[in-house]
This record gives C-alpha cells, sequence and structure tokens, in this order.
C-alpha cells in the first residue's frame, strides 16, 4: 500500500525552512529560555540570560556531550526554525550582542514564532496528506496567514493570541487527522488525553489509534504498531519506542522524538531523524 503522505519533493511539505539553522540564529534557544536545574538540566538560568556555555560565535561549547554534562533538556527542544526567522527575517540579520537594546524584544518574540512554526509544521504536514484533501482549502490559507503573522514587525509578534490562534488552527487538525486514519481497516483506538504514564503497551496494536495529548512518559511501546496514529502533543519523554512501526504516524515531531528512547529498529516516518543518543 502506498503512503498517504503524497508530497512532490519540490513542495514545502519537506519543510526544510520549519528545521532549526543553527548557523542562521544568534543563540536564541540559549539565551531566551529558562530551565531550572532538574534532570534535564545541570543549573538553573532565567530567561533572557544566556547560557554559560554559549559561545561568541553562538554556538553551544559542549554541544557534543551535552547529555553527560547534564543538558538533556537540551537535546530535546527543536525550534521549528524559528531562530533563523526571528535572527535573519524579524531582526534583519542584527544580533544581540552588537545591538543589545534589541535583546528584550528578541527574548520576547522567539518564543512566540516558535509556537507559530510548530504550528506551521502541523499545518504543512496536513496539506501532505491525501486523504485530507477536503480540508486542503482551509489548510492552506491558515498556512498563508501563519506564515504572514511570523513575518510582521517585533512589536506585532508579541501582541499575537498565540492560544487563541492554535484553537482555530487545531480544529483544522483534527478534521485532517480523522480523515487520514479513515482509511485505516478495523476498530481505530481512542486514547485521546489518557494518562498511559508507565503503560504497559508492548507489541501493542495502536494502528490508526489517536493518542492526541496522551501522556506516554515513560510507557513501554516497544514492537508497538503505530502506524497512522495520530501523536499531536503526546508526551513520549522516556517512553521506549524499541522496534515500534511509525511509519504514516500523524503530527510526530522530532522534539518527541528525542525525549524518547529507541533503537535501530525503530521505523520513523521521512521527515524525521533517528536521535544520536539511541
Amino acid at each position: 500500500m502506498s503512503s498517504q503522505h503524497e508530497v512532490p519533493l519540490s513542495s514545502p511539505g519537506h519543510r526544510e525552512d520549519l528545521r532549526a539553522d543553527c548557523s542562521a540564529c544568534f543563540g536564541l534557544c540559549c539565551v531566551a529560555l529558562p530551565f531550572a536545574r532538574s534532570a534535564d538540566f545541570a543549573v538553573t538560568k532565567p530567561a533572557g540570560r544566556p547560557c554559560s556555555h554559549l559561545r561568541t560565535d553562538f554556538r553551544c561549547g559542549i554541544h557534543e556531550r551535552l547529555r553527560d554534562k547534564g543538558y538533556a533538556g537540551c537535546t530535546v527542544f527543536d525550534c521549528f526554525g524559528a531562530g533563523q526567522k526571528v535572527s535573519q527575517v524579524t531582526f534583519g540579520g542584527t544580533d544581540w550582542r552588537e545591538a543589545p537594546q534589541t535583546a528584550h524584544a528578541m527574548v520576547e518574540v522567539f518564543p512566540v514564532v516558535r509556537q507559530l512554526h510548530e504550528l506551521l509544521w502541523y499545518v504543512t504536514e496536513a496539506l501532505g496528506l491525501a486523504p485530507a484533501r477536503p480540508v486542503h482549502g482551509e489548510l492552506r490559507r491558515a498556512r498563508d496567514r501563519i506564515d504572514g503573522l511570523t513575518r510582521g514587525s517585533a512589536e506585532s509578534i508579541a501582541a499575537l493570541d498565540v492560544q487563541a490562534l492554535r484553537g482555530e488552527v487545531n480544529v483544522l487538525l483534527l478534521r485532517a487527522g480523522e480523515l487520514a486514519r479513515a482509511h485505516v481497516p478495523g476498530r481505530r483506538k481512542d486514547h485521546r488525553g489518557a494518562d498511559l504514564v508507565g503503560a504497559k503497551l508492548a507489541g501493542a496494536g495502536l494502528r490508526g489509534a489517536s493518542l492526541r495529548g496522551a501522556l506516554l512518559v515513560a510507557a513501554d511501546l516497544s514492537g508497538a504498531d503505530l502506524r497512522d496514529a495520530d501523536l499531536i502533543g503526546a508526551d513520549l519523554r522516556d517512553a521506549d519506542l524499541s522496534g515500534a512501526d511509525l511509519t504514516g504516524a500523524l503530527f510526530l515531531t522530532q522534539a518527541q522524538l528525542n525525549s524518547a528512547r529507541g533503537d535501530a529498529a525503530t521505523v520513523l516516518p521521512p521527515a524525521l531523524s533517528r536521535p544520536a543518543h539511541w
């Protein structure tokens, strides 16, 4: 059976502009975001303060040793390309060290654009789902609207009501996911928003299931059939995906995979990469 994802190589469905390009960013994730000392971070850092490991060229000084140094949380984060958008488009390539007066605005704008780019990732994926054609028109309009918002001024971006926008777009994504999963034979399980923390789901038949927003922290999903499952917003931290089949999994992100555990036998969607720590 051919994949339901029908995205030509030249189409925006490959989402290259929604992938982080750290070489074109001013280290914004290392400055704008706060973190607390925990199993994920070795120290506490407030929003707006540069990480002590941020080099003068805006690269991470311990990038290859983040997990060993206690910064596993950094290896999970994905800005969906928001870093280079804010650095090169919103602020025209002028960094916060050259123009310190822009630092506060960059810190304020970056998390907003990151959320907008995440929405663009989902919408673009939905546009690549052939069964979701009935909502493609609305999805294209939503994509164009969101993209336009990311290109506004720093002031207009900071003033956005992102939660309201997410609510509007989620209606379309839900419909797209339902249409895409409708082709899966048999009864499709509904675990939307379910508390499955630590659940024993090894080898589970979850093809076409709705796992939207499900809590799957430390769940055993080894060998599970997750083909065509809707995983938008699912919490996969420390979930065991060893040998799981994620072919055609809907709205799965790199950040979700990075937070989970897997192995060489885990089957991934083509748009995503096998995390280095697996």
